[in-house]
């Protein structure tokens, strides 16, 4: 399984999937100013690997940090996390993990920089192993949803390039895959930036389970067709009410989904879920810049001065969603009742 954080050494280490397929290029993120870009830019991405990388870049900000006392620790920590909330709105597990580990480190009494900065890279460890683990309970819950002999469709990327783990919605079709179920997965391509296309396709493809890359416009004759038994995708941030926010695209599969009774899961860990939050129209959208449209890896197709509208993410009503797999098991509706019931497991 290909691993696209990793902490060895005393360094953080990342898969640069802006890369892939065409080159498998890791890179060292040895500054706070690193672990911003790579997010920012997409070097990393899903909302489980945004949160980790974070997680581990505030220890990579603090350890580089000139502070004596407990005092002076949080101060510039907390100076640290609103600079790395920023580099993208609309994932939870951002700001969740860079707040958890906060917390859990102010729970402490340790008084020294040096004794919070090491209990600091525990916690950010410890991390990465809990979203290990959630991926594999999401694996497990949700290989029940997939049948012997099935076809399944997923939008964008949620596997462990995606998470510290083997993933939320394709850690659900690997668990299956194990399980010696007949699996055939078509993957959306996710324009504008390919995720489906350029990492789907291959962590698929490098696990040896049998794909089908389609453009996101041949959804809907997929199903017209009877050719998708179910859909399984992933999330960067669930409201209260049960609205998803993923990759854009997802909505417009929910709504094809509901037309041809296709069932409709979304996978995420219950870090992805902001209860803060009551109603999908609330979520922010991060808007992207206009060339990730008006070019595809580095070349034109569109007139370059033509303007574009690129929101990253759309949101998916809970009304359209069969259920939502998550590490405590499955949520189905009503939502709102059963996510605060699940979330005190």
């Amino acid at each position: 399984m290909v691993e696209a954080i990793s902490w060895t050494k005393d360094t953080l280490n990342i898969i640069d999937q802006t890369k892939l397929p065409a080159d498998y290029v890791r890179i060292d993120l040895q500054t706070v100013d690193d672990v911003y870009d790579a997010i920012k830019q997409l070097k990393v991405r899903g909302a489980p690997a945004i949160g980790i990388t974070a997680a581990y870049g505030l220890y990579v900000a603090m350890r580089n940090e000139a502070v004596e006392t407990r005092d002076m620790f949080f101060a510039a920590m907390q100076k640290h996390i609103d600079y790395l909330s920023e580099a993208r709105p609309t994932a939870v597990n951002l700001v969740w993990a860079l707040h958890l580990l906060r917390d859990q480190l102010n729970a402490t009494d340790l008084t020294s920089a040096e004794e919070l900065e090491t209990k600091l890279l525990e916690l950010a460890i410890e991390l990465h192993e809990d979203d290990a683990e959630r991926c594999r309970a999401i694996g497990r819950f949700g290989r029940e949803v997939i049948n012997k002999h099935a076809s399944v469709l997923t939008h964008c990327n949620t596997g462990a390039l995606a998470t510290g783990g083997i993933g939320t919605a394709l850690g659900v079709i690997y668990q299956a895959h194990e399980d010696d179920k007949e699996i055939q997965v078509f993957a959306n391509e996710t324009r504008p930036v390919l995720q489906g296309a350029r990492l789907t396709a291959w962590e698929l493809t490098q696990a040896k389970i049998p794909v089908n890359l389609v453009c996101d416009s041949m959804s809907a004759s997929l199903m017209q067709h009877g050719k998708v038994d179910v859909i399984i995708v992933g999330a960067d941030r669930i409201a209260a009410d049960g609205s998803v926010a993923n990759k854009i695209g997802t909505y417009s599969v929910a709504v094809l989904a509901k037309f041809h009774s296709v069932p409709f899961y979304v996978a995420a860990p219950f870090s992805t879920f902001d209860m803060s939050i009551h109603e999908g129209k609330n979520i922010p959208i991060e808007e992207r810049g206009n060339d990730e449209i008006r070019k595809i890896a580095g070349r034109s197709i569109a007139p370059g001065d033509v303007d574009c509208w690129n929101p990253a993410f759309d949101i998916t009503p809970p009304d359209l969603i069969t259920g939502i797999i998550t590490e405590k098991g499955i949520v189905y509706p009503p939502y709102r009742e059963n996510i605060e019931q699940f979330a005190k497991k």
